[in-house]
């Protein structure tokens, strides 16, 4: 048998845990000095110690833990709450860092008021041809319209590649409001010839006689900033912007995202 301290240290917990777990019920000692009052435990008890601590690392209840430990949990049981808990952990851990993404962007639009970007120009952009695919996010946020727009591309490319076509110009995406939220447009340049039979929309982008344009430089967790900036200097300089963008990737995808390139295009005119 082994003393309180040295089963302690076996199964990797605290004397102080082994007293309450004996206090609950969860793990009584196998024998206790009737005279000194001291808990001795046997090593095969380890088995049940180790089932009480990861039950309760995956985040049930003592409670809980208890009435699992009753019914003699088995150790594939034990695997299939792990993979269980563990899928949950996970979905968890994305939500809080897509929370601090949120966050973060949403204080460097904070941080950027006022603040007059240097870089924005007038100009006009030419009609273009593309292919595309298009479907439709929840709202505008950053997080759904990526996780929308993503896999459209990675579907178009497959498309454009098993079509024999060849790029010929950076990716455009734009997007319109629809009553469900909001239409997302992928788009690529390529060698399309007119009449083909292909399995994506061609598309002609019109021509934009006036636009206002903003170099975005980095990821597009933080594109919304430029769009805001985008978004004052047009009031602030006396146009009337048309409301939606088209995104141009000059150089994305690959690479530290610290180096991406995405001209914003927005059509203007001047207020009246």
């Amino acid at each position: 048998m082994y003393t309180i301290g040295d089963f302690a240290r076996l199964g990797r917990v605290s004397v102080r845990m082994l007293r309450h777990y004996d206090v609950l019920g969860l793990l009584r000692p196998a024998r206790v000095d009737q005279v000194t009052g001291y808990r001795y435990y046997e090593a095969g008890q380890l088995s049940r110690l180790n089932r009480l601590i990861a039950l309760k690392d995956l985040g049930l209840t003592l409670h809980e833990v208890g009435r699992i430990l009753a019914e003699k949990v088995g150790t594939d049981e034990l695997h299939g709450m792990l993979r269980l808990r563990r899928a949950q952990l996970e979905a968890q851990v994305a939500d809080d860092m897509a929370r601090l993404v949120r966050v973060e962007a949403r204080l460097r639009m904070i941080e950027t008021e006022g603040v007059m970007p240097a870089d924005i120009v007038i100009k006009s952009v030419p009609a273009v041809r593309v292919a595309e695919l298009s479907a439709t996010a929840d709202g505008f946020e950053s997080d759904k319209i990526g996780s929308v727009v993503q896999p459209l591309y990675r579907d178009l490319c497959d498309r454009v590649e098993a079509a024999g076509l060849v790029f010929t110009g950076p990716a455009i995406a734009y997007y319109e409001p629809v009553p469900e939220g909001v239409r997302v447009h992928a788009g690529v340049q390529v060698n399309l010839q007119p009449g083909g039979t292909y399995d994506f929309d061609v598309v002609d982008l019109p021509a934009l006689e006036r636009a206002a344009t903003l170099i975005h430089e980095g990821g597009m967790e933080s594109v919304d900033v430029s769009y805001q900036q985008l978004a004052r200097w047009i009031e602030d300089s006396g146009h009337r912007g048309s409301g939606v963008a088209r995104e141009v990737y000059l150089n994305y995808g690959e690479g530290d995202p610290a180096g991406w390139v995405t001209e914003l295009q927005e059509a203007v005119t001047r207020a009246e």
